[in-house]
């Protein structure tokens, strides 16, 4: 899998999310009304975009969080028809070994939810080749790329929620402690983007931020998983996640985005980790292993967010399909604008559910 301005509008979009938020503090359900219509059109722009295994997976989570279970039943069967020989869903070209995996425990919802055989038959078969047969390290490790021993930080969204998500925990937190081995600087609290086993070097060697950011969404969903009797698990994944918050938003542009490469300005200007870093912060301080204290920092990028999603639903300067190398849009730029905003909405109700 490849991965690869914000205009002065987000000034004023801070302040109207700040008036929707008090308004919905108090009882009012102006949010929630204006969340499902940007759901919409996110999901509606989503829908027309030629959708790889990784992004029909991404989308049928978003659309799994934001309580749309018919969509997620419809990408579901969509995913099985493209299943590939080795147990591999939504595989329209050549698919990466891990990729499927991101949409696995939307899957397993779907299938749950209808009672189909085939459905559960598909799902089981994509959790039996990454749990057995995926190509991985001598240490278990999976790798992200079938021609290459790489590791990618794209990775920690892929395999780890789905294990974590059908109950097998041990192996959720094992690979993300080989991804993290390789791929993270404890200096600068970010994530490398792709390491080479083979070579022993960094295939590249950047901090990329969407990299990041799949990495602090994926470890939300995992923490979200463990069962509360696995305490010190919890405690050590939080801890990791809230290092690479810090070590992203030290390098935040002042109007709430990011360069694609965190640590080099001359990059382009990009707008999907703000979304992503959103999330991670929406669903973990509502999950409470993380604080509120960083609420301000997800308000603020989802305010620089929602200003480049445009009249048609389009979230524009994400970095763009196919090769995630320029300005664009995106499948996972709409997925996860609509999971931040659900993740939002969601931490709003149990805010003032708890005042």
């Amino acid at each position: 899998m490849q991965r690869r301005r914000f205009l002065a509008g987000a000034a004023a979009a801070a302040p109207a999310l700040m008036a929707a938020r008090t308004a919905m503090a108090g009882g009012g359900p102006l949010l929630a009304a204006e969340v499902k219509q940007r759901i919409e059109r996110a999901k509606a722009a989503a829908m027309a975009l030629e959708r790889r295994d990784w992004e029909q997976g991404v989308l049928a989570q978003a659309l799994y969080e934001a309580d749309d279970m018919q969509s997620v039943v419809q990408l579901t069967v969509g995913a099985v028809v493209q299943k590939a020989a080795d147990g591999r869903l939504a595989v329209v070209i050549e698919g990466g070994p891990t990729d499927p995996a991101m949409g696995g425990e939307a899957y397993w919802a779907a299938a749950r939810e209808t009672g189909d055989a085939e459905l559960k038959s598909g799902v089981e078969g994509l959790l039996d080749w990454i749990l057995h047969r995926a190509p991985r390290a001598s240490d278990g490790t999976l790798y992200h790329v079938f021609k290459e021993p790489e590791v990618w930080s794209d990775g920690f969204y892929g395999a780890p929620p789905f294990l974590a998500a059908l109950g097998h925990y041990d192996e959720a937190l094992k690979q993300i402690d080989g991804f993290k081995q390789r791929l993270w600087d404890p200096q600068r609290k970010l994530l490398h983007h792709m390491w080479h086993d083979g070579k022993q070097r960094f295939t590249r060697e950047a901090f990329w931020g969407v990299g990041n950011g799949w990495a602090a969404a994926g470890l939300a969903r995992v923490i979200r998983s463990l069962p509360a009797g696995r305490k010190a698990d919890r405690e050590r994944l939080a801890s990791f996640q809230r290092e690479l918050i810090d070590g992203c938003l030290a390098l935040q542009r002042s109007d709430g985005l990011f360069h694609d490469v965190l640590d080099k300005p001359e990059t382009f200007v990009e707008t999907n980790l703000a979304q992503m870093l959103s999330y991670a912060i929406y669903t973990s301080a509502g999950g409470g292993w993380l604080g509120n204290r960083y609420i301000a920092a997800a308000d603020k990028m989802r305010a620089a967010a929602r200003a480049k999603c445009d009249r048609w639903g389009f979230v524009r300067g994400v970095c763009g399909a196919p090769n995630f190398d320029h300005p664009g849009v995106a499948t996972e730029g709409q997925a996860f604008h609509i999971l931040m905003e659900a993740a939002a909405e969601k931490y709003g109700q149990g805010h003032h559910a708890g005042a």
